[in-house]
């Protein structure tokens, strides 16, 4: 005799929406995982630093810190925005080969904390202008999409350490 039993109902926390920061590139809008970020700062300018890879754009003075600073734009291959009063920078901390990386990140502007549903984020796209490893998916939010950054990846990919060493 065959017994037919409905499935396992899912627990609480799958159900439970992940949280996202999410900020504008230009018109389009991007999020990343809250529990990357440490802080978010006003942009008051970097002190550019020589033999940096293209997509830094220079360093910042956090407590005594000297932080370098990722210009998204450029790491996605986009024309970077004018500096404006809402600019901002993203701090975010990511596991390194060596421990620990802070490194801040440029953007355009920063919206809000999205509550995302794992059921409104779909895989990353394997076309398109970003490269499909840099994003974890793509959520739905209000009828629109957002782009969530494996910021994790975006940073690591990037061997920050060797350049971090050198900045005094």
């Amino acid at each position: 005799m065959n017994t037919l039993t409905a499935a396992d109902p899912p627990s609480s926390a799958q159900q439970a929406p992940a949280q996202f920061l999410s900020f504008m590139l230009g018109q389009d809008m991007f999020a990343m995982g809250i529990l990357a970020v440490r802080e978010i700062l006003e942009y008051a300018g970097v002190t550019p630093v020589p033999q940096m890879p293209p997509s830094i754009c220079g360093v910042i003075n956090l407590r005594g810190t000297a932080v370098p600073v990722l210009n998204l734009a450029r790491r996605l291959d986009r024309e970077p925005s004018a500096i404006s009063k809402r600019t901002c920078i993203i701090v975010v901390e990511v596991e390194a080969e060596e421990g620990p990386l802070v490194i801040g990140i440029l953007v355009d502007a920063v919206n809000a904390v999205l509550d995302i549903p794992a059921t409104e984020i779909e895989p990353a796209p394997r076309f398109g202008a970003i490269k499909a490893d840099l994003l974890h998916g793509i959520g739905k939010v209000n009828g629109r999409f957002v782009m969530l950054l494996n910021v994790q990846h975006l940073v690591s990919t990037l061997h920050l350490q060797e350049f971090v060493a050198q900045i005094p």
